[in-house]
């Protein structure tokens, strides 16, 4: 047949050639992720991947097709089963939430729109700006205030920045730059802030140096006298204070900083203030956690995931701002190919795009949207104040176990401790090897801090699907490794397979890997 002829041409589209193919393709490979995730607790938390499957990752791009279940097949075999691990209960090492089926059909949803929320004139952004309303309800703001689906909070956390940035300075910082102003900004935080607070500034132009790092009490908390007189301290100096970032629920214990005595000083010394609540803001959503944030509707922004206590599937970070018109200060510019009309696509300012860096934007409101409204508020709020519950359930047994020791006081639900040890070095090394041990062993995922300079062993209780269930099994398993690496005489029952009340069986602590510390005398 001659390459001219219209049935040689190759396919440009790339639609199906029988959507009856595809569509029994997409139900096998949707329920293989229904079996996935009724399963999670028959399978290991984590486990490392072969180095004969990471080698396959690293062959040449393919330039022919491929059928699709063998893709499929291979992402079954090579790829799910070595992921970080955070959609099964056992996972507690990082602050990762565990999504849920109804956020991953709506993913699925808002894959299949392919919408663009840069901007234009389309239903899409309504969904955005009602869960900007329902936050700015949540969180006590006016009707004027503003949101921003970005990745995570340390985006969110930079568009705080920047919009404070702009607010001290004027719009004229964005053309001329920091380096043109007279006045040198500084912000302050608390030592316990995450690491992004940092980077904000830094990415900022303000410079990592010029953010004061302000000592916390006992509980964790940034200190307020310290705080003034830094303040007093860099006015004296001819700086210029500009903003305080406090947090709701801090990365290493989850303690939250008295955000209604940040908000006076704020007020009285006329700064921004910012909180970072990557995932404590959402305590919001359980009355009884809620008094504990008090003093955060009284913030200038607020940035939070969705994708941490908020079951959504990753990513979904959120900024919140008082002041839209601020927020659109700080970012909103003009561009031929940007331009507004009152009809048509080009209607429906402002952008999202006017609110932050990002022209193209998915659709994460989607399923954010669908998680609120298919779960409910209430519900969404009891699951967080459950995973706080079983926290606290995990350190009362851990203050009774004399060869445990807590390093923190439990404010949400991180819960940090150590199995003790004749010193600190020795200590050091027993736990890390512990959690190491944990985590090869597929039986849960905590990770490791430092508390006081002491390394921890944390947990951090975020998904849903954890149960005290998945806590003692935790506990059982630094006990009896813990007995193992120290030669003590492990209680009995320890480590053995036990049956809870949800019926589910814990897994007894593999010998290998065990033995295998050992061997390296870690003591």
């Amino acid at each position: 047949m001659p390459p001219s002829s219209p049935s040689a041409a190759p396919q440009t589209s790339l639609d199906p050639a029988d959507w009856s193919d595809l569509r029994a393709q997409g139900h096998r490979m949707l329920d293989d992720m229904f079996d996935y995730l009724s399963t999670l607790r028959d399978r290991p938390v984590w486990q490392p991947a072969p180095p004969a499957v990471r080698a396959g990752f690293s062959s040449p791009m393919p330039r022919q097709p491929t059928d699709l279940a063998v893709a499929h097949n291979r992402f079954m075999e090579e790829i799910l089963p070595y992921a970080v691990g955070n959609a099964h209960p056992g996972f507690m090492g990082w602050v990762h939430g565990g999504g849920s089926a109804v956020g991953m059909l709506a993913e699925t949803l808002a894959a299949g729109l392919n919408a663009n929320l840069g901007g234009r004139n389309q239903i899409p952004i309504e969904v955005e700006r009602q869960i900007a309303r329902w936050m700015a309800e949540l969180f006590g703001m006016p009707a004027g205030a503003g949101g921003l689906f970005v990745t995570g909070t340390s985006m969110a956390n930079l568009i705080g920045v920047l919009v404070a940035r702009t607010s001290a300075l004027g719009r004229a910082v964005r053309q001329a730059g920091v380096a043109a102003q007279a006045d040198r900004l500084v912000a302050y935080t608390s030592v316990c802030a995450h690491g992004c607070i940092a980077q904000a500034m830094d990415i900022a132009g303000l410079g990592i140096e010029n953010l004061r790092k302000i000592p916390v009490d006992a509980q964790f908390r940034m200190d307020p006298v310290a705080l003034q007189a830094a303040i007093d301290a860099d006015r004296q100096a001819g700086l210029r204070p500009f903003l305080i970032a406090g947090t709701a629920g801090t990365v290493d214990v989850g303690a939250v900083d008295p955000l209604n005595t940040l908000a006076d000083i704020a007020a009285r010394e006329q700064l921004w203030f910012h909180v970072d609540g990557a995932f404590g803001a959402l305590a919001m959503l359980a009355p009884g956690l809620a008094p504990l944030l008090q003093g955060i509707e009284r913030a200038d922004s607020v940035a939070f995931d969705f994708h941490k206590w908020g079951q959504v599937p990753y990513d979904a970070g959120f900024i919140l701002v008082r002041d839209s018109a601020a927020q659109q200060a700080a970012f909103a510019a003009s561009a031929a190919y940007l331009s507004r009309d009152d009809r048509g696509l080009a209607a429906n300012s402002p952008w999202p795009c006017d609110l932050g860096p990002d022209l193209s934007r998915g659709f994460r409101a989607l399923k954010t949207w669908f998680t609120l409204t298919v779960y409910g508020a209430d519900h969404l709020g009891a699951v967080i104040a459950h995973t706080c519950t079983v926290a606290q359930g995990l350190a009362a047994r851990v203050q009774a176990e004399p060869r445990l020791e807590l390093l923190a006081p439990v404010a949400l639900n991180i819960v940090c401790f150590r199995y003790r040890a004749e010193d600190a070095a020795a200590a050091d090394r027993l736990n890390a090897a512990i959690v190491l041990e944990l985590q090869e062993s597929g039986l849960a995922a905590p990770s490791t801090t430092r508390i006081g300079g002491a390394l921890a062993i944390r947990a951090a209780i975020v998904n849903h699907r954890s149960t005290h269930v998945d806590t003692d099994r935790l506990f059982d398993a630094v006990l009896a490794i813990g007995a193992q690496l120290t030669g003590q005489a492990p209680l009995k029952n320890e480590g053995d397979t036990a049956t809870t009340d949800a019926g589910v069986a814990a897994t007894t602590v593999p010998a290998r890997a065990v033995t295998d510390l050992e061997s390296q005398a870690v003591l």
